[in-house]
């Protein structure tokens, strides 16, 4: 049964590997995810980034809830103890859920599979699917490339002016959860304030 929290935000991330330097950084995301009352929306396992963040928010007193297709949920671990586990029949169905299900989008570093779900959601942007924020975590500049290949679609034509800037890079998890959800104040700013700098 899906919880009753409506607001709602899916995170990108990697299944593979949660690296020592990623640690407080997810759990600073986790914070600021549960303080604001938000609801995470994520792919669903227990390993690597995933499980990380998944945590970091439950342990924060938030809400997760997972979406899996049922082919990968032995190989990425499901997270059987999220709030809610959605299983799906496919990565097709994954997405949808996972689009439909959040308000806004944030990748973190990742690999081919976070960079799939995020230029899903930044193609749907550009079509007119959807008005939804998305924003990518660029802590230690892993972004960097990616911002710079954006820039040179743009000044070549490849990409329409008008949509150079769809994905906002930022380094700062609570800068960045505060754009995905439209500079929304925070709900319990006491608790949030362990994460202010």
């Amino acid at each position: 049964m899906m919880p009753a929290t409506e607001r709602r935000i899916g995170v990108f991330c990697s299944s593979r590997v949660c690296l020592p330097g990623d640690t407080e950084v997810i759990a600073c995301l986790g914070r600021e995810i549960a303080c604001r009352k938000v609801q995470l929306v994520y792919g669903g396992g227990r390993a690597g980034m995933m499980g990380a963040l998944a945590t970091a928010v439950m342990d924060a007193g938030g809400e997760v809830i997972g979406v899996i297709p049922r082919v990968l949920r032995d190989r990425e671990y499901a997270f059987e103890g999220v709030t809610s586990l959605i299983v799906v029949e496919s990565m097709a169905e994954r997405h949808a859920v996972m689009t439909s299900l959040s308000e806004g989008f944030i990748a973190l570093p990742g690999g081919y599979g976070t960079w799939e779900e995020l230029f899903e959601v930044v193609t749907a942007v550009q079509l007119g699917f959807h008005t939804k924020r998305i924003g990518v975590l660029n802590r230690d500049g892993y972004y960097n490339a990616l911002r710079e290949l954006v820039r040179q679609a743009a000044d070549k034509g490849y990409i329409y002016p008008g949509h150079h800037d769809i994905i906002r890079f930022e380094a700062d998890p609570t800068k960045l959860v505060a754009y995905v959800l439209g500079d929304q104040p925070d709900t319990n700013a006491e608790h949030c304030e362990e994460n202010r700098p």
